[in-house]
């Protein structure tokens, strides 16, 4: 099939479609959005998200998003909520219902199915008029003038502002509530991403052999230790263990070229007095950061002045952080 049209063009003409709807969606927030976020804040059960067709996907979504944010959730497909599903409704849940129209058949046999057991019901509905809308305790309105689409029949702009919307409304939960990066961390301890919020250097470094020579090492000394523990380094300390510098592969190499007598050397010669490094209980992924914007490859572990270990870029690797 020959393309007639720029596939490109019709791309950039659904973007600029959908993001001019959510911008108009911003104007349509009002008081209601607080009265929601209140609403849900001061239940004592959970949110419930019901919806039908491409609705119920946007629902799935968001139920998904308020669970990972701290909102506990569930979703109801409402066709199945009239044929059983019903019964996992409880008195103090909230029951937010999505519908473009608010009129769809399965919308208006559920609500008065839903107001027989007291919750409140808080419509996502782009028809304010709509008897969605009319029934709902709240009204999030997610209008959207016309679909994405030249037929202006598939749900695309009108599912995205929903999205938007549902976005929005968890992440106010979510900064109303005082949802922090440790309660996040709980919610996602699998994958690179937990791993991002919990991982602590104190849980990788222990793995690592501690090289570590007196200032007064012999740099032959100091290259064999470096060579022996595959750090590319090794802690320069007195005899107290406090940290006096660090000496890489790259601090040898420099020194080379430098010095006609580099085996006259020894470790205080050479190495670089005010060493990188990070605490035990600092975050892994604040230790990557650390070795991004200093371009090297590992980090001396210390605590105060005394050194505790060697965290290496190959360990961020093996955790997943890169």
């Amino acid at each position: 099939m020959k393309v007639i049209k720029n596939p490109k063009t019709i791309a950039r003409s659904v973007l600029l479609a959908e993001a001019d709807a959510i911008r108009k969606a911003v104007d349509l927030l009002d008081e209601q959005f607080n009265e929601t976020v209140e609403t849900i804040l001061n239940s004592s059960g959970r949110l419930v998200v019901t919806g039908v067709g491409k609705s119920a996907l946007v629902g799935q979504k968001i139920v998904a998003t308020m669970n990972s944010t701290g909102t506990p959730s569930l979703f109801m497909h409402a066709a199945d909520a009239i044929h059983g599903d019903l019964g996992m409704i409880q008195t103090n849940d909230v029951v937010l219902l999505i519908s473009k129209s608010g009129n769809t058949a399965e919308i208006k046999v559920l609500i008065p199915l839903l107001k027989r057991t007291g919750v409140r019901l808080i419509a996502l509905v782009s028809a304010r008029d709509s008897y969605l809308a009319r029934h709902a305790d709240h009204v999030l309105h997610a209008y959207a003038e016309v679909e994405a689409d030249p037929l202006n029949l598939a749900p695309t702009t009108s599912t995205t502002v929903a999205l938007a919307i549902g976005d929005a409304l968890a992440v106010s939960l979510l900064e109303v509530r005082g949802f922090t990066r440790q309660d996040f961390a709980r919610y996602h301890p699998g994958g690179s991403l937990g791993k991002r919020l919990y991982l602590k250097v104190a849980d990788i470094f222990p793995h690592n052999t501690c090289p570590r020579v007196l200032p007064d090492t012999p740099l032959r000394e100091v290259i064999f230790m470096i060579s022996a523990n595959r750090l590319g380094a090794t802690a320069v300390v007195d005899q107290n263990g406090v940290l006096a510098g660090i000496v890489t592969d790259g601090d040898i190499r420099r020194t080379a070229y430098d010095h006609t007598s580099f085996w006259e050397l020894c470790a205080q010669d050479v190495m670089t007095t005010q060493p990188v490094c990070v605490g035990p209980d600092e975050y892994a992924v604040v230790a990557l950061q650390l070795m991004q914007e200093k371009d090297i490859s590992q980090l001396v572990v210390a605590d105060n002045t005394q050194v505790l270990g060697f965290i290496h870029l190959h360990d961020l690797l093996r955790e997943g952080l890169i």
